[in-house]
Parts: structure tokens; C-alpha cells; sequence
């Protein structure tokens, strides 16, 4: 299940064609523009991918329908953002400002992913729903009720962490794929058809805290699974509570 080929570094296509003259190089600080509720329903429609960059809890509160959450907050926003979103679709932003959106567009130019950039939804989405636009939710899962679910309805638990993370400390019965490999990448193709799930399953996603999961989620709500959960806290918050982890032997490691 587990690719073992090194990952590409994200959006390396377009750093390559930039570097040989084929695309324009950034000269000055990149500007996102304003876009309404309707103009970004009508450029989704014609391939446009939403990046919502809000936190984990925020995107499962209510986001936009195929919207890929990757956290501005997070160090790798850049990177995650060029690791999970297809190399050819061109990128709307969903921020909680105005402001956040342009530091958004300015760490994306880093990686030369500014042009892929068509603009931002203007007002966030307090904006979109009040343009009577549907949106979708993600049930957030604590800890403590994961632990209970798995000892009396067989939930299905999928860690999408590193393989070093999962080797130092894993649920027994979770199943095992990093967040980047649920997507194509440029030294191998998607892999969530490698797991044994249905899309009908009803299947709780952990990463460390909680993040990664949440970009994992609507990775897969786009593949179509219907009944996702995200665990808030993570493994961090697992091996707080005392529950018990197995390491890369099958043994339990933390006791």
C-alpha cells in the first residue's frame, strides 16, 4: 500500500518551466483578486479547484463542495497546496480575509504557484452563503469517542501520516496511506483505490493533530466517500488520553 518512491517536490512542473524561460517569473509581489460568490460557482464549473485555507475546524464547519482545505497556518502551505492540487487546474482562494488571502498568493509564488491563482472569493464564506450557494460539512471526531466507536461498531480508522510517524506509533486496527498519496504525483499515481473501504464506510481520518486529516477529507469527499470524520487532536491527542499505540514490529509502545 505504502509507495516507497520520493515524493516530487510540490509543483515542480511549473518551477521547472519557469526556470527554462516557459512561464513569466514573478517580478513583483503577486495580487490575488476579488471574486464573487458567482463568478467562483461559474469558474468551478469550468475546472476551477477552491484551495480553503481556513483551520480544520473552520473547513468542517461549512465549506464549499469540492473545496481542498489546506491550512494557511501550516508551514507547508505552500508545498501542501502544490503536493494535493491537480498540476493543471487553475486555483481560487478561500481565506478568512482579504489580507490572508494575499499572504496566501505571496507564499505560493515561492513554489511558482501564484499564476495558477485566478483570485479569491471576496467576504469568505459568509459571502457564499448568503449568495444562497450549498455548502457541506465534516463531522469532527474527538479521541475518546474514536476509542469507544472502534470497541463496539468496528469504525474504520485511516492514519495518513508519514511512514515514520505511523512506524513510531499506530492505532491496531487503522488502516495506513499518506495524505500525498491519495492524489496523483509525478513519480506515481493516486492510491486510494489500494485501500479496502468502500465509499459507503463510515471511516474516521487521523494525522498528528488534526490538520493533514482535515486535507485528507476533502481529498476524499471529491472521490466521492460519504461518511468521513475527522479526528480532532490527532495522534497527539491518542496517545495523551493513554490509549494504546503498536510500533513498526506489531508491538504496543506506549504502556
Amino acid at each position: 500500500m505504502q509507495d516507497d518512491q520520493p515524493l516530487k517536490p510540490a509543483n515542480i512542473l511549473n518551477i521547472v518551466a519557469t526556470n527554462q524561460g516557459k512561464l513569466p517569473l514573478t517580478k513583483q509581489i503577486p495580487k490575488a483578486k476579488p471574486l464573487t460568490a458567482v463568478q467562483v460557482a461559474e469558474l468551478m464549473e469550468k475546472g476551477h479547484v477552491v484551495v480553503d485555507g481556513r483551520t480544520s475546524g473552520q473547513f468542517g464547519a461549512g465549506h464549499i463542495p469540492g473545496a481542498i482545505n489546506v491550512q494557511l497556518e501550516s508551514s507547508e502551505f505552500e508545498q501542501r497546496v502544490g503536493w494535493m492540487t491537480p498540476d493543471d487546474a487553475p486555483l481560487i482562494l478561500l481565506m478568512n480575509s482579504d489580507e490572508e488571502a494575499q499572504e496566501a498568493i505571496y507564499k505560493m509564488a515561492f513554489i511558482a504557484l501564484d499564476g495558477r491563482v485566478d483570485g479569491f472569493l471576496a467576504g469568505g464564506i459568509e459571502a457564499w452563503m448568503e449568495a444562497g450557494q450549498h455548502i457541506e460539512t465534516v463531522p469532527q471526531m474527538d479521541v475518546h469517542t474514536l476509542h469507544h466507536k472502534l470497541s463496539v461498531n468496528g469504525l474504520q480508522v485511516l492514519d495518513v501520516r508519514d511512514s515514520e510517524e505511523w512506524d513510531e506509533g499506530h492505532i491496531e486496527k487503522a488502516h495506513f496511506l499518506p495524505y500525498t498519496r491519495l492524489v496523483p504525483q509525478l513519480t506515481s499515481p493516486a492510491q486510494l483505490d489500494t485501500l479496502p473501504l468502500t465509499k459507503e464506510q463510515a471511516v474516521a481520518i487521523t494525522c498528528a493533530t488534526g490538520k493533514r486529516s482535515s486535507t485528507a477529507i476533502s481529498i476524499m469527499k471529491r472521490e466521492g466517500f460519504k461518511h468521513l470524520y475527522n479526528v480532532t487532536g490527532g495522534m497527539e491527542a491518542w496517545e495523551h488520553a493513554g490509549f494504546p499505540m503498536l510500533d513498526a514490529e506489531g508491538k504496543v509502545c506506549n504502556v
